[in-house]
């Protein structure tokens, strides 16, 4: 039984590190389209 908590516990940690990295990369991924967004207005 204790076992079976142990693994429990490491698959929840897993999963939410990885949920995680996805999320930070989508931020990177908007900040870069905001300043995209920007440097194109500040040129027109």
């Amino acid at each position: 039984m204790n076992r079976l908590i142990k693994h429990l516990l490491f698959i929840t940690l897993l999963t939410t590190v990885l949920t995680g990295c996805n999320a930070t990369r989508g931020f990177g991924e908007d900040l870069q389209h905001l300043g995209g967004a920007i440097e194109r207005a500040a040129n027109k």
